[in-house]
Order: structure tokens, then sequence, then C-alpha cells
């Protein structure tokens, strides 16, 4: 890959004199570096090939989290691109080892309290682009109906998916069950929009040095707040008090036990996708629990 596009992230930045750049991080999409000059330091994101506009969707969704005034999130410092690589400069946050798990409760129920935009038409659920989740498109055209969206825009792309990349037999099978009987499950779950993270697994929050909540990387859109708290359950790394803070908030609906296993259905689906067949298992017995 050409590194022309350091010396465009340095003009973007209007720096008279070349940074010290650092690598920090590489994925299968692009890598993350630490960009030090005049005093400041920078976080930099590049991305490549068929993911050069997963960067842009980062900066929207970033925009949009900050516009809530709700909770911390890295600024974006600039945005350019060079030859076939997109750019990304962001704010260096520096991150605290500490957890504080009520700050990041409380700030993440004001946010999914915070008024969210909604569709051309009014539509409540979906968002003003498509973008990524992972290293994944995630579809987002405006909905008005919940399990719709949940149903046509979440669920059943990465069924198509899993499909093509080889997932057949029981996934398959069960799978068009679980699609054709989400409107029972979620028939009592007509929610009040909110804007969501999106990814809020614990690799994407953190502590600063004050105890303020921050939370980065979204893929963000309007939906059902739950679909947020059911992913911090998925991976670990949340705290009691995360959840005591919240709930204190804004407490969790009644039914919140199921939904949750929908909700994170759509992660493990996506793990699946990227990631292979370590997931399958998972996936299967998600969606035999549904069925029962």
């Amino acid at each position: 890959m050409s590194t022309h596009w350091k010396a465009a992230a340095e003009r973007s930045l209007s720096l008279s004199e070349p940074g010290h750049w650092t690598s920090i991080g590489e994925s299968a999409w692009g890598q993350t570096f630490s960009l030090t000059a005049r005093n400041a330091r920078y976080c930099v994101k590049t991305a490549t090939g068929r993911y050069v506009s997963m960067l842009e969707t980062e900066a929207d969704g970033l925009r949009a989290l900050a516009a809530t005034q709700t909770i911390r999130v890295p600024q974006v410092a600039a945005q350019t691109a060079c030859e076939d690589t997109a750019v990304l400069v962001l704010e260096w946050l520096n991150i605290s080892g500490a957890r504080n798990g009520a700050a990041l409760g409380d700030a993440l129920a004001a946010l999914h309290r915070a008024n969210p935009p909604r569709g051309p038409g009014g539509e409540r659920f979906g968002w003003t682009r498509d973008n990524w989740i992972g290293g994944t498109p995630q579809l987002n055209r405006w909905t008005d109906g919940w399990c719709t969206f949940f149903r046509e825009r979440r669920l059943a792309p990465q069924f198509a998916l899993a499909a093509q990349n080889g997932f057949g037999g029981r996934l398959q099978r069960d799978g068009d069950r679980l699609l054709g009987a989400l409107s029972s499950i979620l028939e009592s779950r007509d929610p009040e929009p909110s804007l969501l993270h999106g990814d809020l697994w614990s690799g994407n929050a953190a502590m600063l040095a004050s105890g303020e909540a921050v939370i980065f990387d979204p893929a963000v859109y309007v939906g059902d707040r739950e679909a947020d708290i059911a992913m911090t359950t998925l991976f670990g790394g949340f705290d009691a008090e995360f959840y005591e803070a919240y709930c204190d908030a804004w407490p969790l609906g009644a039914g919140y036990e199921i939904r949750r296993d929908v909700y994170n259905l759509y992660h493990v689906l996506n793990h699946l996708n990227l990631f292979g067949s370590g997931y399958l298992g998972q996936a299967e017995r998600i969606i035999g629990r549904l069925l029962e």
C-alpha cells in the first residue's frame, strides 16, 4: 500500500512539517496509527479497497453521537483520501485502565433518551445511510415498524450472507422459521426510538483518566435501545454497576431476556460470516432457544 496518504493526512491537519507516525493496529480493512505533531497527538485510521466508505460512515456516526451532548466520543479532526486509501484523523484520547461502569450506564441512558432523527417520511427506525458492522455492510433504510426493520435489515441479510458462505442446513432451515416467527416474538415490543452506538462491546467503550465514559467505533442507527444493552452481555466486560446505573435511569422492559437473544443473534451471525464456523454452534443454540 502506498504511503502517500500520510502526507495527505498531514496536509488535512495543516501541518508545516512531517509528524511522527507509530503503527498501533491492523485489520482486514485497514490500519491504525498514532500521529504526533505540533505538540498534539492524533489517532489515524485507514481503510482500503471495498472498505473505503467505512471511515466516512464512522465519522458520520461519531458526529451524530457527539451532537446529542450526552456521552463522550473522539472528535473528528480531519478526513481525507489519497489514491485507494481513505483516512480518518481523530482526537487522541488517553484511556484509563480503570472502569467506571456507573458513569457509562448513566451516559448511555442519556444517549438513548436523546431525541433521534426520523426518516424522510417520518419513519422511526433506520439511519440516513448504510454503514458497517465490523467488516460487513449494515443496511439502514428507514422503516416505521421495529420488527420489520430488524427482520429485513438485520437478521435476513446475515442469514443470506451465511448461505453464500456455505452455512446451510440446520442454520438456514431454522433461520427461515425464526424469520417467520419474529413478529410473534417481538409482538409486544414497540420501542421508543433511540440513537444507538450499534456495536457496543467492551472493546468500544472505556474511561478517561477523569472518570468520564467514552465510546468509539460506532455503527449507529435508530432502533430499540435494548439492542445496545444486549450486545454488552455478549462478550463480557461490563460490570454490575453499569447495569444498575442504566436501569436506575431507564429500566428495561418485561421480556428483555428473550429480546436479548434476538438482538445478539445478529452479532453472532455477523461473527460467523466474518470469522467462520467457530460461531455456528452458538448461532444455532440461540435460534433453538427462540423457537422453543
